[in-house]
């Protein structure tokens, strides 16, 4: 015998009541999730590099933040990015972009990689590959002032003063205190000016 409409109204809205709630949940928008620790650190690190009163308080600063950026690294990729860096110091370059691409396969994240392989591409001649990889480096980590530094360098050797400009406007944003940064960019904004003559 079907049930009465009376009846099965009252049915429908009590599943409707037991499943309201369950759907709100859904519906709610996720709670905003803290940052990790160590984002939080690098944020810390990156605000005393700014505010650092003079140049010794930027060289803490500044080795604060790439200890932080040496513990992203696994210790596998630690080792790789270390033994990259002997070998392009000793201009085995082709040794060192091996290490680096292996870095990079195994941590694809890691905005440091990027940026140690750019050194590598600008070593051997490839500005091209070097510039696509200080732009990812920059994209993982827009406050990457190392990446900024060689970004100017390479427009620089490109004849692009305004850009190189740029870069170490931005660099200098980031780390007010860099050795030599003030000097290099009073030379930037000559030869930028001398360009728009």
């Amino acid at each position: 015998m079907p049930a009465h409409p009376a009846q099965a109204d009252h049915a429908a809205m009590r599943a409707l009541a037991l499943s309201l709630p369950v759907l709100l949940l859904l519906a709610a928008p996720a709670p905003a999730q803290a940052p990790p620790p160590a984002a939080r650190e690098l944020d810390r690190a990156f605000e005393a590099l700014r505010a650092a009163p003079d140049a010794e308080g930027g060289q803490m600063a500044e080795a604060v933040i790439r200890q932080i950026w040496a513990r992203q690294a696994s210790p596998a990729v630690q080792l790789l990015l270390n033994r990259g860096i002997r070998n392009l110091r000793a201009s085995q370059t082709e040794e060192a972009l091996e290490d680096f691409d292996a870095a990079i396969i195994l941590s694809p994240n890691l905005a440091d990689a990027w940026h140690w392989r750019a050194q590598a591409h600008a070593r051997a001649g490839d500005n091209r590959a070097a510039a696509a990889d200080l732009r990812e480096a920059l994209r993982l980590e827009p406050r990457h002032f190392a990446a900024l530094l060689s970004l100017s360098r390479l427009q620089e050797t490109a004849g692009d003063a305004a850009g190189a400009l740029r870069s170490q406007e931005a660099a200098l944003e980031i780390h007010p205190r860099l050795p030599g940064g003030a000097e290099r960019l009073r030379e930037l904004r000559r030869q930028a000016e001398g360009e728009r003559m």
